[in-house]
């Protein structure tokens, strides 16, 4: 047990959802001290068996807890473990000076009549009860990811904290939309400093000025009030910006697989899609944006037309929204087939073909020979060569299971991230501790990705009032 310390110095007392989600979270504290309750290592070992990334972040989270323990000898873990004496493989945590304590007696304490039981989170709570009395001169915090925990510890008198150190914003609302919009008089006040050429057939300026000293590459540019001339950022240099204008997907002469953009942002999200030298483009929206849409018919169009690519990826997380239905059979492909409704669907609209059921059919042949449907549960350790990748509902990702995913990417390969961050159904996970958030604030400043966020719905007038009014 911890002896009272000065009250600068704090004690965390760690629920287990913490270290299921994030298991560096044993060094995230900086100089303060981490308390685990006995029930805490209880609950780690009846979760660490599994292929779940929860089951992994236990065993990854118990694996730290042994290397911590072997630096220290038996008689000395009740006196406090330190946290500086482990190095996690060039991860940088900052400067960490706390202690870790372990339960090695009982923590006496009554809680109140009204949580009666013996349940893992009363115990905890009695934990962080005994620790306030026998510490008061340190103030004890308990942080989990479970909102009926903290508010239960409220009421009792523990002060509670949500995890928060993966959390990659403050607000959804600051996230990086991917556009900036001009001025009308933009150009006017520019005339002088532009430089314009053309190569390869396309219309190039280098801007000076303090409007892009905040621009990123891959950042899309429109003017206020009005004409269809879209530019799109294609790198930065010392005090100036080279900035292209980009092709109008709106004409119907230039069309994608027979969509064309209806709207500014899905132009932007045509450009980017059909550009080989983004490597990295994720598209947030809400329902009925064109999303998946605009994807498929760029990857149709790369994959058949020019061969850019060899063939087409479609995967998701397997979130469901209401009651799982069990068990589904089949191959991989088979069991994935009934969660990319979205990919069926927009197919649909893609391969309107002439010439009766015979050509449909062999339209649909020529396109599941080319779209491969894979499961993210069996993409650790593979490398895609020349493939196109739509991640969908990416959302529902954490950063870690991101990273996982984009380190997959061989020579030649483009990863397509949609989703939208207000529809997460993943436990514990919120808009701002969202891999597909984490992806799109740390790919903003690379030359190679770009990011779009399509505002305006284009479904039907039904989805549109839907998705305003309910």
């Amino acid at each position: 047990m911890p002896e009272a310390v000065l009250d600068t110095h704090r004690l965390f007392v760690l629920d287990t959802n913490v270290l299921m989600h994030d298991p560096t979270a044993l060094f995230r504290f900086k100089e303060h001290d981490i308390f685990l309750p006995m029930v805490v290592l209880e609950e780690l070992d009846k979760g660490k068996k599994g292929m779940s990334e929860v089951a992994r972040n236990v065993r990854q989270t118990s694996r730290f807890l042994d290397e911590l323990m072997g630096q220290v000898p038996q008689d000395e873990i009740s006196r406090g473990i330190p946290l500086n004496t482990l190095h996690l493989n060039g991860n940088h945590m900052g400067t960490v000076s706390g202690h870790l304590f372990f339960q090695t007696e009982p923590v006496l304490s009554d809680l109140p009549a009204t949580l009666p039981g013996n349940t893992p989170d009363n115990n905890i709570l009695a934990t962080a009860l005994g620790l306030q009395k026998a510490n008061p001169n340190q103030a004890v915090i308990l942080v989990s990811k479970d909102i009926n925990l903290r508010i239960k510890a409220a009421v009792v008198g523990i002060r509670a904290e949500d995890y928060s150190n993966d959390q990659v914003l403050e607000d959804v609302s600051l996230l990086y939309r991917g556009m900036a919009k001009l001025p009308h008089d933009f150009w006017e006040h520019h005339t002088k400093e532009v430089e314009s050429w053309q190569e390869a057939g396309r219309t190039f300026y280098r801007v000076k000025g303090e409007e892009t000293e905040d621009w990123h590459p891959s950042q899309c540019l429109f003017l206020e009030g009005g004409d269809n001339l879209h530019f799109i950022v294609r790198r930065m240099e010392e005090g100036a910006a080279i900035i292209e204008l980009i092709e109008d997907f709106s004409n119907p002469k230039h069309d994608v697989w027979g969509i064309n953009a209806r709207n500014m942002e899905q132009n932007f999200a045509l450009n980017m899609l059909l550009d080989p030298e983004l490597d990295f483009v994720s598209l947030l929206g809400t329902a009925g944006t064109g999303k998946t849409l605009l994807t498929l018919a760029a990857g149709l169009h790369q994959t058949l037309d020019r061969n850019l690519y060899r063939e087409i990826i479609m995967t998701r997380v397997t979130v469901p929204v209401g009651e799982d239905i069990g068990f589904l059979p089949g191959t991989e492909e088979e069991k994935m087939t009934p969660w990319m409704g979205a990919l069926m669907d927009n197919l649909e609209v893609l391969t309107q073909t002439e010439g009766g059921d015979w050509g449909k059919a062999a339209t649909e042949d020529l396109l599941r020979s080319r779209i491969r449907i894979h499961s993210l549960n069996f993409m650790r350790g593979r490398t895609f060569l020349n493939k196109f990748i739509i991640l969908d509902e990416a959302q529902n990702l954490t950063p870690k299971q991101m990273k996982t995913l984009i380190t997959r990417a061989g020579p030649g390969t483009k990863i397509v991230c949609l989703g939208n961050v207000a529809q997460i159904d993943t436990p514990y996970l919120t808009e701002t501790t969202s891999g597909l958030t984490y992806a799109v604030d740390r790919f903003k400043g690379w030359q190679h990705s770009g990011h779009i966020t399509l505002v305006r719905g284009e479904r039907s007038r039904l989805a549109d009032f839907a998705s305003e009014q309910l």
